[in-house]
């Protein structure tokens, strides 16, 4: 038999037949997730005739996005979905307590190495760190996922990313994906399967590697993955989950390229305006002035992020000039983030502490930016209106970044911020 990129293995058994790269499957969904587009899923499920879900086990749903409901509208939706969701005795639906999506999943044992996952969001590619193969879909594809349970994909071309080295004391798994985001381009994995190797991931948490697969869509790909390890292990068996299955590429599996990345003089990276792709060193950012600094979202809200962050500014003060916003991930990091004394702390600073969701990162709500204002943020996305207006800035960084930035008012190193 010949052998397999990732990719290939778990869609060939997804599908039940030996899959290539190239070839087109009926795929066996093992997980499907959808937020507060669930009511645009169960619209479009119910026009096409669906009655009853093929396999309520399989299917999470949760709020996050716009959470609490930020206008009529959204309230509507939320209402109908949650109607939906007891109606139909959905289990795993978690409304708006647990927080953003791509953390709750993990975390709350849904994901499993070697899965097929589907999510009505494109950073559902998040999984990817715990050995899953998992990519965005659209609200009909949805639909036709909770009607059938399967879902027509083609086996992705396979791109490796070796990062070697190690990251240098304040360059974090953000500043290397940025890097070769900004290296590779937007559009350099373009519907690839992106396995992320080498020491640099090796040596990262699963809350690190969770970056890299959350931020792989943001150069195109269909899927970004670190391969299972004693971390994976570790993570999964603090949720009750055996480890049934390890997954990986074979050796000798034909990819399409092989790129190797020497993370060992890495620094502070920021994406400036308006494109993830558009990456500079910290100095080349640094003194340009911000009017509001945002740490959170699927990509940074995590409890070592907030730790990160804290760090930076203990016992200090965040510029009156700044509006410095913290939202945790998910409401089991807010908790211990709030009993270890982090969210109190980041409160002394001058943050202010909202709930978990995704509202500042989408533009949704809380954290809106007016016309000309500037954000550093930990998000996964700075494109013109992502956060507000259209004439707003967005700068995408790290959170020990971001924090430093806070406290000057500018956009700042955080090595010399913690000299």
């Amino acid at each position: 038999m010949a052998a397999k990129t990732f990719a290939e293995k778990v869609l060939s058994h997804a599908s039940g037949k030996e899959a290539s790269t190239g070839d087109i499957v009926t795929a066996r969904i093992d997980l499907a997730m959808s937020h507060e587009n669930s009511a645009l899923v169960l619209k479009a499920f119910q026009e096409m005739g669906g009655k009853e879900i093929w396999d309520r086990s399989k299917v999470v749903m949760l709020f996050d996005h716009r959470v609490p409901a930020n206008t009529v509208k959204a309230a509507e939706g939320h209402k109908a979905v949650r109607e939906f969701a007891k109606a139909s005795s959905i289990s795993n639906f978690y409304d708006l307590r647990a927080g953003v999506c791509h953390q709750v999943l993990p975390e709350k044992g849904h994901v499993l190495p070697g899965m097929l996952i589907v999510g009505t969001d494109s950073h559902t590619t998040t999984y990817g760190a715990l050995g899953a193969f998992s990519t965005g879909i659209g609200a009909t594809e949805m639909a036709s996922v909770w009607a059938t349970g399967e879902l027509w994909l083609k086996v992705p071309d396979t791109l490796r990313l070796s990062l070697s080295g190690s990251l240098p004391l304040g360059t974090t798994a953000k500043d290397a994906i940025l890097r070769v985001i900004g290296d590779l381009g937007a559009d350099g994995a373009d519907y690839q399967c992106v396995e992320f190797v080498g020491q640099v991931v090796d040596a990262l948490s699963i809350a690190g590697r969770m970056v890299l697969s959350n931020m792989s869509v943001e150069m195109g790909a269909k899927a970004g993955v670190c391969f299972p390890d004693a971390k994976t292990d570790e993570f999964l068996l603090a949720r009750g989950k055996a480890v049934n299955r390890k997954i990986a590429s074979d050796p000798g599996a034909t990819v399409r390229q092989m790129l190797e990345f020497d993370m060992s003089r890495l620094g502070p990276q920021v994406a400036k305006p308006h494109s993830v792709d558009n990456v500079v060193a910290v100095e080349e950012a640094a003194g340009i002035p911000i009017d509001q600094a945002f740490i959170g979202s699927c990509t940074n809200g995590r409890l070592e992020d907030l730790i990160e962050a804290e760090r930076v500014l203990r016992g200090r003060q965040a510029s009156q000039q700044v509006r410095l916003i913290v939202a945790p991930a998910s409401r089991d990091i807010y908790i211990e983030a709030s009993e270890r004394g982090i969210l109190s702390s980041l409160a002394r600073s001058g943050a202010v502490i909202l709930n978990p969701g995704c509202g500042p990162c989408l533009g949704a709500h809380e954290g809106l930016l007016a016309p000309g204002e500037r954000c550093i943020s930990t998000t996964n996305r700075n494109f013109k209106g992502r956060m507000g207006s259209p004439e707003a800035e967005v700068y995408l960084a790290s959170p020990a970044t971001v924090a430093a930035s806070a406290l000057k008012g500018e956009i700042a190193d955080p090595r010399e911020v913690n000299r």
